[in-house]
């Protein structure tokens, strides 16, 4: 697989949340939580699975950073 994301984050499926078109899918990336929000046909597609290996790819043009 080659990407043109610099951010790929090796990972388990730990939940995945089916809406009327849209899936959240949770992974544990070395103990933290990472959120994606796809389609159902896509989790479909991939064979997405509680408990297998996923990858949660980050592509962005802009990222925030906060402080309290």
């Amino acid at each position: 697989m080659k990407l043109s994301a610099r951010n790929v984050l090796k990972g388990t499926v730990v939940e995945i949340s089916k809406g009327a078109v849209t899936s959240h899918v949770r992974l544990d990336v070395g103990g933290n939580m990472v959120t994606s929000s796809i389609t159902n046909e896509a989790v479909a597609d991939l064979g997405l699975k509680k408990g297998m290996t996923a990858y949660a790819v980050i592509k962005a043009s802009d990222v925030m950073v906060a402080v309290d």
